[in-house]
């Protein structure tokens, strides 16, 4: 039980240190990537940017470690989604890292069309669509991988009790929410207002594993019904 408890904690320490470390890098990347001169820009600042990398890179790194550390719980309940969350929290964190890169190809890009005096029309700039795409892409990838494997994630808690079902229902919701607004993304429209459940699912879970932690029961379901 004392393992359990020290696992909640944990996980719930990683998933407040992933949205945060996320959210601070990416708001350093795109205050400087985000605007229309950032070829012009994007060299200049490159600490800056290379900052917001190394924190989105140590995000990728924490929702691994998510996984990791509650697998042993969640592998009481069902073996075949705990080891399915490893997986999938493993190619959302990929994905992530692609799309990190992106950036740092945009500096080394900026660079470039620094030296070659800053063209006002060039291969630079189709350079520069295909980067910022490429990263776009990524992430809504891995929030369409995140989203849909973390229904099953939120079925497993919900029907093991592990923490107030009413919170699982919100992690039902947050993540339909979540894959749809990258599928919305992806079609060219604003989905950042389906981003809210999530988010929030994501704040609210971990203060309760932090605080609460885990509902053990004592004796868990097996693991083939799952």
């Amino acid at each position: 039980m004392n393992t359990d408890r020290k696992a909640a904690v944990l996980a719930g320490i990683l998933f407040l240190f992933a949205t945060a470390a996320y959210s601070l890098g990416n708001a350093r990347i795109e205050s400087i990537l985000g605007s229309p001169d950032y070829l012009t820009n994007a060299y200049s600042h490159k600490n800056q940017i290379l900052t917001g990398v190394l924190l989105e890179f140590m995000n990728s790194a924490a929702v691994v470690g998510i996984a990791v550390v509650l697998f042993p719980v969640l592998k009481r309940h069902s073996e075949k989604i705990a080891v399915g969350y490893v997986g999938f929290r493993v190619i959302e964190a990929v994905l992530l890292v692609v799309g990190a890169i992106g950036s740092l190809l945009l500096v080394r890009l900026s660079q470039e069309f620094i030296a070659a005096g800053a063209p006002d029309d060039s291969y630079f700039h189709t350079l520069g669509v295909i980067a910022e795409e490429g990263s776009f892409i990524a992430f809504q990838l891995a929030m369409i991988t995140l989203g849909l494997y973390s229904l099953l994630f939120c079925h497993l808690l919900y029907r093991s009790s592990l923490i107030p079902r009413f919170i699982s229902v919100l992690g039902f919701i947050g993540y339909v929410s979540l894959s749809a607004s990258a599928i919305v993304e992806l079609m060219g429209h604003s989905g950042m207002i389906l981003y809210i459940p999530g988010a929030l699912f994501e704040i609210v879970m971990p203060l309760w594993l932090i605080v609460k932690g885990f509902h053990i029961v004592k004796e868990p379901q097996s693991t083939e019904a799952a």
